[in-house]
Order: structure tokens, then C-alpha cells, then sequence
């Protein structure tokens, strides 16, 4: 059954966006656990809309494999296809590899600030064990690498492929020392970003992002309802 508690809907913007920011964030945040069944009719009262927009939201996110649409069934939350997780890993980290790259050999104005500010941030949630706060801030400190190399256009990219491995990091965080860990590197990334060492804020980049695909089979051991590996 859905689980999410009645929301409010922005009415100066439109619904279909936000019933599918909401979904997604709960599907990633793992609020909307792999197996659950989402009922139109029931997410409709819960977001006080239509059938449409959550019919829309749903068919989206179907599209991301989030959810598995069975006409005339059910849609269910997906599971996590560990085969999707290690392609959209493989691209974050294509992708990444060249950001802080580029970044250390210019070093943009502020940057390092910037990104200090939000390790600090991310210190004091992982402290109060926020872990919610901590993946936003999480994405944040990515997302300030996008933007200093003038890509942030592909954030929504990368994101659109990345909710399979991304709720593999939800499952693995509050394994303890991974945020320590996820400090640690981001850390590094920095110090090689502010040094202008191309080759170690790649290889620090290379380690930050390793981290949960080591750790698959421990995760499968501890949530075997919720992934798998496709044939």
C-alpha cells in the first residue's frame, strides 16, 4: 500500500511535476520501499489531484525503471537492478573523472570555499545521523563540481539514469564509518582540486564513488527482497 502521508501541492505551479519530485524523492529515499504498490486512486487523494497527474508522474518514473507498470494489475516500486546501477555508476564516473580534472587544472574562483562549506555541512548531519539532509548535501557538493566546469545541464542527466545505484547508497549509508568515509573523500577531492593535481582528485574522485558498488554483496545479504541481478 502507498505509504506516504497526505500532501500539499504548490498551486502556483503544476501538479505533475511536483507528484513526480515527490514520488521520485520517496522511491529514492527509500520512504516508498521496493515491492510497494502504488494505487492511483490512493496517491491521487493523498496529493489532492486527479488521476492525471499521478498517472503522468508514474509513467515517468517508469521510464527511470523505478517502477514496474502492470496494465490492468498493479504498479509496484521497482526493485534495484544491480546491472542498471553499475551502468549508470560507469557513466556518473565518466562524467566526474573529467569534471575534477578540468577543475584542478583551472581552479575557479570560490570554488574551494564552496565546496568547504558544504563538507562542513555534511559533518554536522552525519553527526545527527540526518541522513536524509546528508544525501542532499551529498548531491549538493556534486552538483557545485557541475556547475564550476559549466555542465550542470547534465546533473538531470546523470540523474535520470541513476535511481537504481542511488538507493543502493540510501541502503549502504548508515553502515557505520560510510559517512566518515564519504568525508573523507570528498576531502581529498577538494585538497587535489585546491593543489591543481589533476591525477589525485581523479583518483580521489575514482575511490568516493566505489564505495557502495564493493559493498553489493553485503547489501544483497542485508536486503534480499530489495534488489537483483538480472540474467
Amino acid at each position: 500500500m502507498n505509504a506516504l502521508p497526505k500532501i500539499r501541492l504548490d498551486r502556483t505551479r503544476l501538479a505533475a511535476p511536483q507528484v513526480l519530485e515527490r514520488l521520485r524523492e520517496a522511491v529514492l529515499a527509500l520512504e516508498l520501499v521496493p515491492g510497494t504498490v502504488l494505487a492511483r486512486q490512493a496517491l491521487a487523494e493523498q496529493f489532492g489531484v486527479s488521476q492525471t497527474p499521478v498517472r503522468e508522474a508514474l509513467l515517468r518514473l517508469a521510464e527511470e525503471g523505478l517502477v514496474d507498470v502492470f496494465p490492468q494489475h498493479a504498479t509496484l516500486v521497482s526493485r534495484i537492478d544491480l546491472r542498471a546501477a553499475r551502468q549508470a555508476h560507469f557513466l556518473r564516473r565518466s562524467i566526474e573523472l573529467e569534471l575534477v580534472r578540468e577543475l584542478a587544472v583551472r581552479r575557479p574562483e570560490g570554488l574551494v570555499e564552496a565546496l568547504s562549506r558544504q563538507i562542513a555541512l555534511q559533518q554536522a548531519l552525519a553527526e545527527a545521523q540526518q541522513y536524509g539532509e546528508f544525501v542532499a548535501a551529498d548531491r549538493q557538493f556534486h552538483q557545485l563540481l557541475y556547475a564550476a566546469a559549466d555542465m550542470a545541464a547534465l546533473v538531470e542527466l546523470v540523474g535520470r539514469v541513476s535511481g537504481h545505484v542511488d538507493r543502493l547508497r540510501r541502503l549502504h549509508l548508515p553502515t557505520a564509518g560510510k559517512t566518515a568515509s564519504i568525508l573523507r573523500d570528498h576531502r581529498a577531492i577538494v585538497e587535489a582540486i585546491a593543489a591543481g593535481d589533476a591525477a589525485a582528485a581523479q583518483e580521489a574522485l575514482r575511490a568516493h564513488l566505489s564505495g557502495t558498488l564493493s559493498a553489493i554483496e553485503e547489501i544483497r545479504e542485508q536486503f534480499p527482497d530489495y534488489v537483483v541481478e538480472p540474467d
